[in-house]
């Protein structure tokens, strides 16, 4: 591969930052992701630039020749950034770091070229562009970063005990750069990992999931499952999911691995969705099974509840994790809740009734909801997955006719509680309630439809029932 870029470098900022450094001498180079994607033919938004000086002050100039509006200066960090048309340029100067064994804040210096690249995470990422017009374009790379490239090789600069400990976020980063570029993680850097892997619990919660959000919107991201899970990093912080690995035998009954099966749902529905928190909702959706599994001679093996008991420890796995605990966290919680029962349509007749009580309560997620499903209908036995994928299109066929003629989702009842209280002439009282339940509730079954006139009817029906009697006449048209 050539060792001058110069060609691929026409983006405004690098013939400025050039100018600049011939102008008042200074040694500049874009470092880093920006190279490491340029090499691998990979779109990049973000340019880093280290100069051997004051990186604030190569950044003011920067941005006073491009007219930028704003740039925004981290003292503290010795940074500097601004966004130029479709870039997010980075200004910092060249630094060596210590660690303390308690922290992965590193202490900072001034250094030299060779000290910023010695503290990157990666060969790969430590390869830097020279800038300065007498060497515009030249690869500098004492680490052989673009061989490790060539050879799809994630591998440290120095040694990797040394590296993880350091800063042990760089084991997430290490898989995540894996998993992303379908690279293959050196044996002495995996080993370390392994190593090192207590190291990540002294690393956020917000930061780990940072990363492993990034690996679950991978292409495959079983991949980074089974590195986090080999190297000892998932344990640390989701035993949950590794409470899934391994198979028990009664009898010469064996059950599925389930988190291999989680993983192969997790990869399934990933050829269908970018939504990371359906994603996540393969992720969680058998979460539950270890303390549910029970053995019966007859029907085998069970894990019956699972779906309501991995609903409720949604909130909780999220809140540990530092994931959102809004309506994102909800929709998971739901879909997880509901995971079954597609399947178990699957399995069984039908019914109108059935397939109204499921638009009913999966309302908007039903789509995404049917995609889970989908995804989890794995199976050795080919004919078996078949015939499910048979079957669930059926289903589908018949949530789409029943949604169309019954108009179920996301329904509420078309008698309203004021409409039921000046009926029977009555204030806020358990009655009303047991009315709309009752309307609900037929117009599941397909006892009456969803239309005003039929859930009228019927309300007067419930209400003498109740001993409530007809106090006005209300108009036969809904609210």
């Amino acid at each position: 591969m050539e060792n001058n870029f110069s060609p691929y470098l026409k983006h405004p900022v690098f013939k400025v930052v050039s100018q600049i450094a011939g102008e008042n001498n200074l040694s500049c180079y874009v470092i880093g992701g920006y190279v490491r994607d340029l090499l691998l033919d990979r779109p990049s938004k973000d340019i880093d630039i280290v100069v051997v000086g004051n990186g604030l002050e190569l950044a003011r100039m920067a941005g006073e020749k491009l007219r930028v509006k704003k740039v925004n200066y981290f003292k503290n960090f010795g940074t500097a950034q601004f966004i130029y048309k479709d870039l997010d340029v980075e200004f910092v100067g060249a630094r060596k770091e210590s660690y303390q064994r308690d922290s992965r804040k590193p202490i900072v210096e001034d250094g030299t070229l060779e000290d910023d690249q010695n503290r990157r995470d990666f060969t790969i990422n430590a390869m830097a562009i020279n800038l300065h017009p007498d060497h515009f374009g030249e690869l500098v790379d004492p680490f052989g970063g673009i061989e490790d490239l060539d050879k799809g090789i994630i591998r440290t600069p120095l040694d990797p005990g040394i590296t993880y400990s350091d800063d042990p976020l760089r084991m997430m980063r290490a898989i995540r750069f894996a998993t992303q570029l379908d690279f293959k993680i050196e044996t002495a850097s995996l080993k370390a990992i392994k190593e090192n892997a207590e190291r990540l619990d002294i690393i956020s919660k917000e930061r780990i999931m940072d990363e492993l959000n990034k690996i679950i919107l991978c292409p495959v991201p079983s991949r980074g499952f089974q590195l986090l899970f080999s190297t000892g990093l998932l344990h640390r912080f989701f035993p949950e999911m590794t409470a899934l690995q391994g198979v028990e035998t009664i009898n010469g009954h064996s059950h599925k691995d389930n988190f291999y099966h989680t993983l192969e749902v997790l990869d399934n529905i990933s050829e269908n969705t970018d939504n990371l928190w359906l994603r996540w909702a393969a992720i969680m959706h058998d979460i539950a099974k270890p303390p549910t599994k029970r053995f019966d001679e007859q029907a085998g093996w069970t894990f019956h509840g699972h779906e309501d008991l991995g609903a409720r420890w949604v909130p909780r796995i999220f809140s540990r994790l530092k994931l959102p605990l809004d309506h994102k966290m909800k929709y998971v919680q739901k879909l997880v809740r509901l995971h079954l029962r597609p399947i178990s349509l699957v399995k069984g007749n039908v019914t109108d009734s059935a397939v109204r009580r499921l638009l009913f309560e999966a309302g908007d997620d039903i789509d995404d909801l049917m995609t889970l499903c989908n995804a989890d209908i794995t199976s050795k036995n080919e004919f078996k997955v078949k015939r499910y994928k048979k079957n669930f299109t059926i289903v589908k066929e018949k949530l789409h006719a029943v949604e169309e003629k019954d108009r179920i989702r996301n329904f509420q009842p078309p008698v309203t509680g004021d409409i039921i209280m000046k009926t029977f002439g009555i204030g806020p009282c358990s009655e009303i309630g047991t009315i709309k339940a009752a309307i609900k509730e037929a117009i599941l079954e397909g006892e009456i439809p969803n239309e005003y006139d039929q859930a009228y009817a019927y309300m007067l029906a419930k209400g003498t029932e109740l001993g409530l009697k007809v106090q006005g006449s209300i108009s036969k048209q809904a609210n």
